[in-house]
């Protein structure tokens, strides 16, 4: 996916600025390829972020896997573009991407279907469209579940009462 994502943000005139997180493997090419094709002031390349909290915080759209990072896009309520992982175990980022689909939260492109002009045509689309943002913004916030924790806590101290 990361090829995918430089090669869309890499076309001209487009009036947002992208901050990707590419993982200590991927970073090195994303990093060569970034440097020859756009320009700092379009484009943040960070190797590693230990806590979302704060890039999501700054984000308008979150374009992701559909891994356990969706509980993160929740909390932070942001909405998001999702590409499930295709190989992942038991298909788990199908279904994490679909509790968000359902819930107005997300679009959901396939990966196999993830290119430049699909990738541009998506974002210009929801960017186009404030009050669509919004309301899958506010879709995302109540999915969260800020107090899970506690809440699996209270259930696990329940059950050893009983």
């Amino acid at each position: 996916m990361p090829k995918r994502v430089g090669d869309g943000a890499a076309t001209p005139s487009r009036d947002y600025h992208v901050v990707q997180i590419a993982g200590h493997r991927d970073y090195p090419l994303a990093r060569q390829r970034l440097d020859a094709a756009i320009g700092p002031e379009r484009y943040t390349l960070l190797e590693y972020e230990p806590t979302l909290a704060d890039p999501l915080a700054a984000c308008d759209l979150v374009l992701a896997r559909a891994g356990g990072s969706v509980f993160e896009l929740a909390a932070a309520g942001r909405p998001a573009i999702l590409v499930p992982y295709p190989h992942a175990t038991a298909r788990h980022q199908d279904a994490n991407a679909a509790w968000m689909s359902d819930a107005g939260a997300a679009l959901v492109i396939d990966d196999s279907e993830l290119d430049p002009g699909t990738l541009v045509r998506t974002v210009a689309g929801l960017f186009a469209d404030g009050r669509r943002l919004e309301r899958m913004a506010a879709a995302s916030r109540a999915l969260a579940r800020p107090d899970a924790a506690k809440q699996i806590a209270n259930e696990i101290l329940e059950a050893a009462r009983t």
